[in-house]
């Protein structure tokens, strides 16, 4: 990912975490052997930019160039076959390939960072965030956000969004923690009933470990976080940078210079502070009452 690059303008697919693990390894395997980026590509009669790509994961890993740039780093026959083996599994399609028809290209990059995350950190000032939607919750919102589609588009959208939550359900679920505005439970989306149903849904994933919703009252008044929506992403890997993942009216911002980063983890922290666990339980049961 580069730091402050739209991807709404991109046409590849997104790359797996896998993918984007290796790259950064081929680049210090690279750095290690003191390898230019210029002798590199000259070792596989490409250009420069074509290295820095692979690097990037911007383009899938191909075996037989992963095989050449190793054996010029010098390294020994079984780091290759290891490697190589690596790759062909990181060149494989994530789940999220089969819904590419209506999955846009800046989107299925964060499907592929969620995925294989250790840790998410979201702020979301007009909705419950994706990962907490119940169904009827997530089809109204995006009818809203897609109002020209047809019933089975729509289906297929809500459908990749319920898939995506299956990842808090996994032995080695991510730590999450969601901050919300209170505007959030005022926005009535599809009627007191899908309301109803959806404060539920909170109440009861904030009961789970790995989980936390803290909703800032409006009587937090003007704080350092009253933007657009973002996603901090942490992963277990040393290879990947802490990434942020913010969103435009077109696309989004993937983010991982370390002061943009610091920034929104700031922000959300300081977010946090405005509420408690007890006070946002709370506040959630008034208003689950009041869209009885």
């Amino acid at each position: 990912m580069s730091e402050g690059r739209s991807s709404a303008a991109g046409t590849n697919s997104a790359p797996t975490v896998l993918r984007m693990i290796l790259g950064r390894r081929l680049q210090e395997r690279r750095q290690d052997a003191g390898v230019s980026l210029d002798d590199a590509a000259r070792a596989l009669r490409v250009t420069s930019l074509t290295i820095r790509r692979l690097e990037k994961a911007e383009v899938a890993l191909k075996p037989l160039y992963v095989e050449k740039l190793l054996e010029t780093y010098g390294a020994d026959r079984q780091e290759i076959d290891e490697f190589v083996e690596y790759a062909e599994r990181a060149n494989e399609p994530g789940w999220w390939h089969t819904y590419r028809d209506v999955l846009p290209t800046w989107f299925s990059a964060y499907v592929s960072l969620e995925t294989g995350a250790k840790t998410l950190r979201t702020y979301e000032p007009h909705y419950v965030t994706g990962l907490l939607q119940t169904r009827r919750y997530a089809r109204e919102v995006l009818s809203g956000g897609f109002p020209n589609e047809g019933d089975e588009e729509l289906d297929r959208r809500v459908d990749l969004r319920l898939r995506r939550q299956s990842l808090l359900e996994r032995p080695d679920a991510p730590t999450l923690w969601v901050v919300m505005e209170e505007a959030v439970l005022h926005r009535v989306v599809g009627g007191p009933e899908v309301m109803r149903e959806q404060i539920d849904r909170l109440l009861e994933v904030s009961e789970l470990e790995h989980v936390s919703v803290d909703v800032v009252p409006f009587t937090a008044g003007a704080h350092v976080g009253a933007c657009a929506p973002f996603t901090y992403f942490r992963f277990e890997e040393r290879e990947l940078p802490d990434i942020v993942y913010t969103e435009v009216l077109s696309g989004a911002m993937y983010l991982d210079q370390r002061s943009d980063v610091v920034a929104h983890l700031e922000a959300h922290s300081r977010m946090s502070l405005l509420t408690s666990d007890a006070h946002s339980r709370a506040l959630l049961n008034r208003m689950r009452k009041e869209y009885s």
